[in-house]
């Protein structure tokens, strides 16, 4: 995350409850965050292979996330990626 403020504000867009940080949706969107910020870093650093190998642990795991959610809660999931605009 660039800064723990802007941490904290994701937490509390995404949070399904007051002391909610761990919630699947809690989670994506921290994930999406890191995968913008890094995206973001790859358009100056093109050569950077360690970071890029993180990014895609990153990807993975927010697709693991995503598919729990689907599997889990099938409305919760449409509106998450609706919110964050994943699914063109």
């Amino acid at each position: 995350m660039a800064s723990a403020q802007r941490k904290v504000s994701v937490i509390q867009e995404y949070r399904t409850h007051e002391t909610d940080t761990g919630s699947p949706e809690v989670q994506i969107a921290l994930l999406s965050e890191r995968i913008g910020e890094l995206s973001e870093h790859f358009k100056t650093h093109k050569k950077d292979h360690h970071s890029r190998r993180g990014l895609l642990k990153i990807v993975s795991q927010r697709r693991r996330l995503l598919d729990y959610l689907r599997r889990y809660d099938q409305a919760r999931y449409q509106a998450l990626i609706k919110r964050l605009g994943l699914r063109r």
